[in-house]
């Protein structure tokens, strides 16, 4: 990992899951998996496409509870070592998979790398989440910094719902 990448990781997050490591894992690499969790509460979302392995994709796009607003996103795996370890690069996208800005902020980072270690402790799997934009400018990364707080409140709501579909698989 090149120096850059390493110095743009501005969220670090912790989460343990009463759930095994491979669960977890499989959950966030299988689509019909990661559609029934992933993304802000009470949003649905649609994948399209997921092949989580390096240079894979996923594609997809979520609803808004009162079906407004749709905004489309992608990840672009860089690694994915089972079960250990899942980092993308994720945007927000059109329909085709280009990427394009945010649509809720100007100047948000168009690419935000998300690295995902998943450790094993005595049958629960803590997760840590290490993250942050990947050649950002200097503005977008000031808009990034004053966003990590709401960033990572949003986070636990994800991570709620991950919390209550893994126990909704047991």
């Amino acid at each position: 990992m090149d120096h850059n990448q390493e110095q743009s990781c501005d969220i670090a997050f912790t989460r343990v899951f009463d759930a095994p490591r491979e669960l977890v894992f499989k959950v966030w690499t299988e689509r019909g998996h990661f559609a029934k969790w992933w993304g802000p509460k009470g949003f649905s979302l649609k994948v399209v496409k997921m092949d989580a392995r390096p240079g894979g994709e996923f594609l997809g796009f979520q609803t808004s509870p009162d079906g407004n607003h749709v905004m489309w996103g992608k990840f672009a795996y860089q690694e994915v070592v089972e079960p250990k370890k899942i980092a993308f690069i994720q945007s927000f996208s059109d329909e085709q998979g280009n990427t394009t800005r945010a649509p809720f902020i100007e100047n948000w980072p168009l690419e935000i790398l998300n690295i995902i270690t998943l450790e094993e402790d005595e049958g629960k799997t803590v997760l840590t989440m290490k993250g942050g934009p990947v050649n950002a400018s200097t503005e977008e990364q000031e808009v990034y910094n004053g966003m990590a707080a709401m960033l990572q409140q949003g986070l636990e709501g994800t991570f709620d719902q991950l919390a209550d579909y893994l126990i909704s698989l047991r």
